[in-house]
């Protein structure tokens, strides 16, 4: 393993701004201090430029396998290192779903062949795989996803019975999607009775509602209290939702958690006159009003994580009427852009930023040595540069469905060098291939 030694960058890590150099050795951050005089392979001045511990992403849809016409694990990774993202976990609404191990260990045997960042897989539940969800192993597996909202084929978990062994038995991370199927149902089937299936999609956020999302969440809530479950409740969207979480507790000892996501915390119902079904995601995006109690409960504690939910279609799938195209949009190459330049006006700090998304999502999975610029960790870094505008258009886009929501945007953070496990995947352009991912290990006794 080539040596590495970063000198004079501007670290943003534990709550703290400070200068320092950097040494990577087989694998790990050797040393930080200041003049280190280490012989190295590379040596890299930062010119006080930023370094950051690589971003943790704790979900994701890379559509592989059976879905590869709009993303895969190569190209979605690929993606995602250049937007500084070293570590992903994907869900499991795949084609075949992941809803068996051997389904599961599929997936980690493809991205070891092919992923340009660190990996994790969520098994997947259904109204009946009770108990081969049980066989999955907690120390190497991010956590059991259940959808409590609609979801493909037969990933709805709508039986209560269900829910409660789920509950009741998981002995690791619950991740779930909540929002309530009868009541989106019921929304819906008024909408189309007046608009056919070209609904405009400003309703979306009506029909994918407040109601829906909170009787959803509230009932994982209390299950998970219930049964003392680890819960943690993916992409809150609604001001609602907030006050079934407490932000006394520090997260490592937290049992019920919560992930805003990239365009909760950017995007509100005004914009849906201007961007259209490119940014219809489940669950919706919705008031200023939530978008700015989203934002203060990352200030506040409340959310704990944030998050992508990177979940790309093609161009010809969003062009389709209201009822036909699919909900999501691909978040990885910019996620990182779009946090600092909220924090660049002042809404989050920026060492708030890195907590959540760095620090945050390794101790809520409980991930071993990544998430921290700590010595005897492993090297996933990113030096970004603060203050280089950059415009996103297609050209530039990475994502294989070739369109991004914020297309248009001017950004003024750009990520430089991305380092995954202390070998430099992402330079300024250009991408290493011949580097491969890790598949994470967690630390739960």
């Amino acid at each position: 393993m080539p040596t590495t030694l970063i000198k004079q960058a501007t670290l943003i890590n534990e709550g703290k701004i400070f200068t320092a150099d950097v040494y990577v050795k087989d694998h790990l951050i050797h040393t930080i201090g200041n003049n280190l005089n280490f012989i190295a392979d590379t040596v890299i001045e930062a010119h006080e430029r930023y370094l950051i511990p690589g971003i943790i992403d704790d979900q994701v849809h890379f559509r592989e396998p059976g879905l590869t016409h709009k993303a895969d694990l190569s190209t979605e990774s690929r993606a995602a290192v250049a937007g500084g993202i070293t570590t992903y976990m994907e869900m499991p609404n795949t084609k075949p779903q992941t809803l068996t191990q051997e389904l599961l260990e599929a997936k980690y045997a493809r991205a070891a062949q092919v992923s340009m960042a660190n990996y994790s897989f969520y098994m997947g539940a259904s109204n009946d795989n009770l108990e081969e969800l049980l066989k999955t192993d907690p120390r190497t597996v991010c956590g059991l996803k259940v959808f409590m909202g609609s979801s493909t084929g037969n990933m709805l978990v709508d039986d209560i019975g269900v829910l409660e062994n789920i509950f009741r038995h998981a002995n690791m991370l619950v991740a779930t999607h909540c929002e309530k199927e009868y009541v989106i149902r019921r929304n819906l089937k008024e909408y189309v009775a007046q608009y056919g299936e070209d609904i405009p999609v400003q309703y979306h956020p009506i029909i994918r509602s407040h109601e829906g999302c909170y009787l959803s969440s509230s009932e994982a809530v209390a299950l998970a209290k219930k049964y003392n479950t680890r819960l943690h409740v993916l992409h809150i969207s609604t001001a609602d939702e907030l006050a079934l979480f407490e932000n006394e507790t520090p997260l490592r000892q937290k049992r019920i958690t919560a992930e805003a996501c990239i365009h909760h915390l950017w995007f509100t119902d005004r914009d849906y006159e201007r961007k259209g079904k490119f940014i219809k995601w489940n669950p919706a995006v919705k008031t200023q009003t939530d978008r700015d109690a989203i934002r203060a409960a990352v200030l506040s504690n409340r959310i704990d994580v944030i998050a992508t939910d990177h979940a790309p279609h093609t161009l010809e799938e969003k062009a389709r009427p209201y009822t036909k195209a699919p909900s999501g949009g691909p978040l990885v190459q910019h996620a990182l852009p779009a946090i600092f330049e909220l924090a660049r006006t002042g809404v989050f700090p920026l060492t708030r930023v890195v907590e959540k998304m760095c620090h945050a999502p390794a101790e809520c999975f409980q991930i071993e040595k990544r998430g921290y610029l700590r010595e005897g960790y492993y090297a996933d870094m990113v030096l970004i540069d603060m203050n280089q505008a950059w415009e996103v258009h297609k050209s530039n886009v990475l994502y294989k469905c070739g369109w991004s929501p914020f297309e248009g945007t001017t950004f003024h953070t750009k990520v430089l060098k991305t380092f995954v496990n202390g070998q430099l995947v992402y330079n300024e352009g250009q991408f290493d291939t011949n580097i491969k991912g890790q598949r994470i290990l967690f630390d739960r006794s």
